[in-house]
C-alpha cells in the first residue's frame, strides 16, 4: 500500500497542474518540496524514519514531480504559435498519432457522407507565406471534410502529411490536451510527405486482415469482432454502441486489462501459476525458461500496444503487465496492487494528460476493485456455499461496477441496472473471441482461408455478446436516470456506501433479500400496469402519443387494446421500443414511415422488436438511398410487406381510427421533390379528434398541399412539421388552427428546434404547444370539452 499514496499524489497534482496558472503550479511544487524536506529533516533530527512519515514525504515528492511535468506539458500546449493564429489559414506538416475515424454519428444524420474524418496528429512544421518554416511539436486534431474520405480513413499512425487548414480553438477546458483544432477541406487525397514506419505498416496489415476476415460475418459479428479483439469500433453501428453503453459492456469494446490478461494467459497460464512448476501456459508446455518467458511476454505486450493502439486503458494494462513480467524475470514476488500503483505513477509522469482521462480513471478504478474488493467478496460468497466459479465472476463484476458507476454518471447522467447480469452473461464469451481473433489476425496475412475459419468460430460468441447487449438495453428499466456531473457522482457513491453494508446482511434475511430482488426486477421490467399506477403514464383513454425519441419523430395512434398505428420510428430503436412498451402496444397493424431520413426510420428495428407488424407504408421517393436500403433490408428480413402511399387512399383500423393520405402526389419522384417534401401526410380521425400529420414538409410543399386541398378542416391536433423548424407556411397554420400543437425534437439539439418564430405563429392561431424536449412524451386524450394534452414531466 506504500506505493498507492505517492501514485495518487502525483495523479492529483498532475490533474490540477494541467490547467492551473504557472505561478500557482510553481507555488504548489515549492510547497510540496518544502514539506517533504521538512518531514525528512525532522525524522533525521530525531534519529528515526517512521514508515508513515516516509510515505508522506514520498507522496509530496511524487506530487511535486507530477505537478512539474504536467505544468510543463500544459505550458507547452499553450505557448506555441497555433493558439495565436485562430481563424487563419495555415500550411503545416503533421505527423499522425492515432487512427482516423469518422465523427460520432448523431441522430438525424443521413448516411456517412456528412460526417468528417477526425485525425489526431502532431504539427511538426509551420510554413509561412514567405517560405519560412518553424519546427513545432504541438498536438492538434484534424477535422477533415473531404470528397474522398476513404483515402483519409486509410492513413496509418506515423504518416506525415502536408495540409492547409483553418485554425480554430479546441473545446473549452481542453487547451491542456490540444494546441488547436485544424479544419481541413480537401477535394483530393491527402498529400503524404512520408510513409508510416515499418512497425505501424505491420500493425496496419494485421488490423486490416482481421477486418477483412470479419467483413463477411453475419449481423453484428462483422462490426463487433474487431472492436472486441483490437478495439476498432469504427464500424460498430450507433444503436449497438448505445446498447453496449447501456448494459455496462463498454470495457469489452475499449481494449483494456481483461484482453491483456487473456493474451498473456495463453503464454503464461492462469494467474498465480506463471512462476510455479505446475504452470500450464503455452510456455510451460514448450519448456521455455521463466526469464525467456518473461521476455516473450514483454514482446507480446508491446505487440498488443502496437496493434490495439496506446489508448489510456491499454497503456495502464501494459504498464501493470510489464511490471509483473519484470518481477517474474527477476524472481521477485508478483503483487499486483503495487504493480498497479507503480504503473499509474510511471504513466502519469510519462504522459501527464492521462491524469484527466476518464478512460484511464475507469481502467485504474476497475483494476483496483478487482484486486482489493473482488477477492474479499468472492470469499464471502463462497462461505455462503456459492460455487467458486460463480462467486468469483459475481464478485469481480459487482466490484468493478460499484466502483466505476459513479464516474460513469459524471458524463452519462444515468446508471445501468442491468450491467451486472449482462456482464455475467457476456463474460464467458470474451476469452474465446480474444484467443480466436488474435490467432486469425496472425494468420490472415499468410493464410486467409484458415483465418476466415477461425473468425467464423469466433462469430458465435461475438453474436452472443451482441445479443446480450441489445436484449439488456431493450429492457424498459435498463438505465436509471441520475443527476450528472461530479455532484451526481458523489451522491451515487454515497448511496453505494450506504447500500453495501445493507446488502452484506441480506443473506441472513431471505425474505428481505427476496423483496429487494423483486423491487430491482420490477424496476428493470417496469410492467406497464405498475408504471401506470405509479406514474400516471400513459393517461387513460389516450388517442395520440408523441414519443420522446430525441431529435426525431415517432407518433402512436391508439387502435384498440394493445393495438396502435405508428407514424415514424425515431432515430434509434431503444427509445421507440420503450415508448411502445410503456403504452402496452403489442400489435402494429400499420407502420407509416413518412420519409427516409434517419431521424424517422432509424428506430425501425425497435418497432418490430417483440411486436406483430402487419405492413409498412412508405414514401414513393427513396431518398436518401442508404436509409431507403436500410428499410428494405430490415423489412425483408422480417417478412413484412411494404407498400407505397398513394394520395386519396383511405384506411380504417379498429374502432374510431381512420385516415386519408393527402400527400405526396403520384408524380413526386419524377417531379423533383426531395425527401422532406415527399413526406407522407395524413389527415386522421381518432375517435372524435381530428389530427394532421405532415411529416417534415417544407414551405413549398406545404403551399402546394394547401392549394390541392383548400377545404382542409380545423384540426384538434397538429404534429408540427420538421420538429418545429422556422420553415413553415403561415397560411397552412392559419387554415388548420390547431387546438394542440405537438413538437417532437431533442433536448438542446444543434438545429435550434423549435424556432421562436414557429412558436409565436402557433400561439397566434390559438394552439397550446407541447414539446418533447421540455415536456417529455406527450399524449392527447378526448374529453367532452375537446382535446386535452398530457405530458409525463414538466407540463
Amino acid at each position: 500500500m506504500r506505493l498507492v499514496l505517492p501514485a495518487a499524489a502525483a495523479w492529483a497534482a498532475a490533474a490540477m497542474a494541467l490547467t492551473a496558472p504557472g505561478r500557482s503550479v510553481v507555488l504548489g511544487i515549492v510547497c510540496c518540496l518544502t514539506a517533504a524536506g521538512g518531514a525528512l529533516w525532522w525524522e533525521a533530527a530525531h534519529g528515526r524514519f517512521r514508515p508513515l512519515a516516509v510515505a508522506v514525504a514520498a507522496a509530496l515528492l511524487c506530487g511535486a514531480a507530477g505537478g512539474t511535468v504536467a505544468g510543463l506539458h500544459g505550458a507547452a500546449a499553450r505557448a506555441g504559435p497555433l493558439p495565436g493564429l485562430t481563424g487563419e489559414r495555415v500550411r503545416v506538416e503533421v505527423r499522425i498519432t492515432g487512427d482516423p475515424a469518422r465523427s460520432r454519428e448523431r441522430p438525424g444524420t443521413v448516411g456517412q457522407a456528412r460526417r468528417p474524418v477526425l485525425l489526431p496528429a502532431e504539427v511538426t512544421r509551420l510554413r509561412s507565406a514567405d517560405g519560412g518554416e518553424r519546427v513545432l511539436a504541438d498536438r492538434v486534431l484534424l477535422v477533415v471534410h473531404a470528397e474522398r474520405p476513404d483515402a483519409w480513413l486509410s492513413l496509418l499512425p506515423s504518416t506525415r502529411l502536408d495540409v492547409t487548414a483553418r485554425v480554430v480553438p479546441p473545446m473549452p477546458g481542453r487547451t491542456w490536451e490540444l494546441a488547436a483544432v485544424l479544419r481541413v477541406r480537401e477535394s483530393g487525397p491527402p498529400r503524404v510527405t512520408q510513409e508510416p514506419d515499418a512497425w505501424h505498416r505491420l500493425a496496419g496489415r494485421l488490423r486490416a486482415g482481421l477486418r477483412d476476415a470479419a467483413s463477411g460475418l453475419p449481423g453484428d459479428a462483422a462490426t463487433l469482432l474487431p472492436a472486441l479483439v483490437i478495439g476498432d469500433d469504427s464500424r460498430v453501428p450507433a444503436d449497438l454502441h448505445e446498447a453496449v453503453e447501456a448494459t455496462g459492456l463498454t470495457h469489452l469494446v475499449a481494449v483494456s486489462g481483461s484482453q491483456v490478461a487473456i493474451v498473456l494467459g495463453v503464454l503464461l497460464g492462469r494467474q498465480g501459476t506463471a512462476s510455479l512448476a505446475e504452470r500450464r501456459g503455452l510456455a510451460a508446455r514448450l519448456g521455455i525458461p521463466l526469464r525467456l518467458t518473461a521476455v516473450l511476454g514483454g514482446a507480446l505486450v508491446a505487440a498488443f500496444v502496437l496493434v490495439c493502439r496506446p489508448d489510456p486503458s491499454v497503456l495502464r494494462a501494459a504498464a501493470c503487465a510489464g511490471i509483473a513480467l519484470l518481477a517474474l524475470a527477476t524472481g521477485r514476488r508478483r503483487t499486483l496492487l503495487p504493480a498497479l500503483a507503480a504503473g499509474v505513477l510511471l504513466l502519469v509522469l510519462y504522459r501527464p494528460e492521462l491524469a484527466r482521462s476518464f478512460g484511464f480513471l475507469l481502467s485504474v478504478l476497475a483494476t483496483g476493485a478487482l484486486l482489493v474488493l473482488a477477492p474479499r467478496w468472492a470469499d464471502a460468497l463462497r462461505r455462503r456455499r456459492v460455487p467458486t466459479w460463480l462467486a468469483e465472476a459475481l464478485a469481480a463484476t459487482l466490484a468493478a461496477h460499484v466502483v466505476c458507476a459513479p464516474v460513469v454518471t459524471v458524463f452519462a447522467a444515468s446508471t445501468s441496472l442491468v450491467a451486472v447480469p449482462c456482464n455475467l452473461l457476456a463474460g464467458p464469451a470474451v476469452a474465446p473471441v480474444i484467443v480466436l481473433g488474435w490467432a486469425a489476425m496472425a494468420l490472415a496475412p499468410l493464410a486467409p482461408g484458415p483465418a476466415e475459419a477461425l473468425v467464423g468460430l469466433a462469430a458465435w460468441p461475438v453474436r452472443w455478446i451482441a445479443a446480450v447487449a441489445r436484449t439488456g438495453a431493450a429492457l424498459p428499466g435498463a438505465e436509471l436516470g441520475w443527476p450528472g456531473g461530479w455532484w451526481g457522482a458523489a451522491l451515487l457513491a454515497g448511496a453505494t456506501l450506504v447500500c453495501v453494508p445493507v446488502v452484506r446482511r441480506l443473506p441472513g434475511r431471505p425474505w428481505v433479500a427476496a423483496a429487494c430482488a423483486l423491487l430491482i426486477l420490477l424496476a428493470v421490467l417496469r410492467p406497464p400496469p405498475l408504471a401506470r399506477l405509479l406514474t400516471g403514464w400513459p393517461p387513460p383513454g389516450w388517442r395520440v402519443v408523441a414519443c420522446d425519441v430525441g431529435q426525431g419523430d415517432a407518433l402512436v395512434l391508439a387502435a384498440g387494446p394493445g393495438r396502435a398505428v405508428v407514424i415514424d420510428a425515431g432515430p434509434e430503436p431503444v427509445a421507440v421500443d420503450r415508448c411502445l412498451y410503456r403504452l402496452g402496444v403489442r400489435h402494429v397493424p400499420l407502420l407509416v414511415l413518412t420519409h427516409f431520413h434517419a431521424d424517422h426510420v432509424g428506430g425501425l428495428p425497435g418497432v418490430l422488436r417483440g411486436r406483430a407488424v402487419g405492413a409498412v407504408q412508405i414514401s414513393g421517393v427513396p431518398e436518401p438511398v442508404e436509409q431507403a436500403a436500410f428499410v428494405t433490408r430490415v423489412t425483408d428480413e422480417a417478412g413484412i410487406p411494404v407498400r407505397v402511399a398513394v394520395p386519396g387512399e383511405r384506411y380504417r383500423v379498429g374502432e374510431g381510427l381512420s385516415w386519408e393520405v393527402l400527400w405526396p402526389p403520384e408524380d413526386a419522384r419524377t417531379g423533383g421533390l426531395g425527401a422532406n417534401d415527399s413526406s407522407v401526410t395524413l389527415l386522421v380521425r381518432a375517435g372524435g379528434l381530428t389530427v394532421f400529420l405532415p411529416g417534415d414538409l417544407e414551405p413549398p410543399a406545404q403551399q402546394r398541399l394547401l392549394a390541392r386541398h383548400p377545404g382542409l378542416p380545423r384540426v384538434d391536433v397538429l404534429k408540427v412539421a420538421h420538429h418545429g423548424s422556422a420553415a413553415q407556411h403561415p397560411p397552412l397554420l392559419a387554415r388548420l388552427r390547431p387546438r394542440i400543437a405537438l413538437i417532437s425534437c431533442g433536448e438542446d439539439n444543434r438545429y435550434g428546434h423549435p424556432a421562436p418564430r414557429t412558436l409565436a405563429a402557433l400561439t397566434s392561431v390559438g394552439a397550446a404547444v407541447l414539446r418533447t424536449d421540455t415536456h417529455g412524451p406527450l399524449a392527447v386524450t378526448e374529453t367532452p370539452d375537446g382535446p386535452r394534452g398530457h405530458a409525463r414531466r414538466g407540463a
